[in-house]
């Protein structure tokens, strides 16, 4: 199992999603194409409703704390609650492109 399954998984077990999307970013930047370092989650839950946005972040990173202590370099995270969701018409902002980091 890659490092995006075992995030999904992961995430389903802790979050019960509605709708899930974890997006290997990893392409996107100036590190090695295997790295699996840098992704983008977009959790819709039901789990999050009531709760401010450092609160839901911190529910992902708790649920992902192996891999983010194992080399995950960014995580790009959009939580929301279904009715959030539906508000947004099931769209999440993308990431910005990067600015290359420490390879200039």
């Amino acid at each position: 199992m890659n490092r995006q399954q075992t995030i999904e998984q992961k995430l389903h077990q802790a979050l019960s999603p509605v709708h899930l999307q974890v997006i290997n970013e990893t392409h996107m930047h100036n590190v090695a194409a295997d790295a699996e370092s840098h992704y983008q989650v977009i959790a819709v839950s039901a789990q999050f409703s009531g709760k401010p946005l450092l609160q839901r972040h911190r529910m992902v990173n708790a649920a992902l704390a192996e891999e983010l202590a194992a080399g995950i370099h960014a995580l790009a995270l959009h939580t929301m609650t279904p009715e959030e969701w539906s508000q947004k018409n099931g769209h999440a902002p993308d990431s910005p492109p990067c600015l290359g980091g420490g390879a200039k």
